[in-house]
C-alpha cells in the first residue's frame, strides 16, 4: 500500500497529483493547481466526472461549449463557503485565473447524463456537527442528495483549534448497503495559521492498517479504508476538502463500537 499522505510538490502549477493508479485504488482522483493571475488550466473529462473547487481566488471558467464566467472569490479557505463547477464525463473545461487562485480538480468514474453546472455558495446549507470539542462546520459542495453526479461526493469541513472531526471514528469501507457503503477517500488539508499542524489517524478493527500522521498545511492523505479520525491542535483551525467516491454514490458509514458512547456523552 503506498504512502498515505501526499506532501504538495511545489508552490506553483499542479502542486498534487493523486490517481487511482498512483493511489493503488480504483475510484478518486484529486489534482491541486496553484495559478498567477492570467494563467490557464485546462482538462478533458474522458470517462470520468469532475467537480471543480475554487479553494481560495477568482477565474472564468467554462466547460465544453459553455461559458460560466468568474467564479470564485474568498481568498482563504475559512472565510465562508466556495464556488465550484460540475463537468461531466466526455467533456472539456478551462479555467483563467483572475487573481492567485488555488482549484481543486476533484474526479471519479463518470456515467449516466447530468449536465454541466456552476454549485454557488449558499447552494447547501452549513451544518455544524457535533457538541463541545467536537463541534465542526460542514459546507457540503456536492452531497449523495443533490442527485447531480454519477459518483463524486465533495465537502468541506472546517474543524476549530483544540477540536476532533471525522469523529467518533467512523468507516466506509464495505459494499454492504443499506449498512454501510464502500467509499475511498481523499483530505486536503489547510491550516489557519499556516504554520499550524494538526493529526490524521487511519486504522482498521485487525489494525493491519494503523498510521497515525502529522498534518501540515497543504498536505493530502488517503483513506482506502479504515476508520480516519482527525484532531485539530490548540490555536490552529484545520480546514479540508473530502472527495469521495465508490461503486455507489451513498455515504452510509459504522461508527466504531468502542467509541458510540462519545454520541451520547
Amino acid at each position: 500500500m503506498p504512502n498515505l499522505k501526499v506532501k504538495p510538490s511545489g508552490t506553483h502549477g499542479r502542486v498534487t497529483h493523486v490517481t487511482p493508479e498512483n493511489a493503488g485504488w480504483t475510484y478518486v482522483g484529486f489534482d491541486l493547481h496553484r495559478l498567477k493571475p492570467g494563467e490557464t488550466v485546462s482538462g478533458e473529462t474522458g470517462d470520468r466526472e469532475v467537480c471543480l473547487v475554487w479553494v481560495t481566488g477568482k477565474g472564468k471558467a467554462s466547460a465544453g461549449t459553455k461559458d460560466f464566467g468568474t467564479l470564485g472569490g474568498r481568498m482563504s479557505p475559512f472565510e465562508g463557503a466556495p464556488h465550484a463547477l460540475y463537468i461531466p464525463m466526455e467533456s472539456t473545461w478551462s479555467v483563467t485565473a483572475e487573481t492567485d487562485l488555488e482549484l481543486a480538480v476533484c474526479s471519479a468514474p463518470g456515467g449516466g447524463s447530468y449536465p454541466a453546472k456552476a454549485i454557488p455558495p449558499g447552494t447547501h446549507p452549513q451544518v455544524t456537527r457535533g457538541k463541545g470539542t467536537n463541534v465542526r462546520y460542514v459546507n457540503n459542495i456536492m452531497p449523495e442528495d443533490d442527485s447531480s453526479a454519477h459518483s463524486l461526493l465533495v465537502v468541506e469541513v472546517i474543524t476549530p483549534g483544540g477540536h476532533t472531526s471525522s469523529y467518533p471514528p467512523h468507516k466506509h469501507d464495505q459494499d454492504d448497503l443499506p449498512n454501510e457503503s464502500f467509499l475511498e477517500e481523499t483530505y486536503y488539508h489547510r491550516l489557519n495559521p499556516p504554520q499550524g499542524f494538526g493529526f490524521q489517524r487511519v486504522y482498521t478493527d485487525d489494525r493491519s492498517l494503523d498510521e497515525a500522521m502529522a498534518i501540515e498545511d497543504g498536505d493530502v492523505t488517503l483513506v482506502p479504508k479504515g476508520y480516519h479520525p482527525c484532531a485539530a491542535t490548540h490555536g490552529y483551525d484545520l480546514y479540508y476538502l473530502n472527495v469521495m467516491a465508490g461503486p455507489k454514490r451513498v455515504w452510509k458509514f459504522h461508527n466504531a463500537a468502542e467509541h458510540e458512547w462519545l454520541l451520547k456523552a
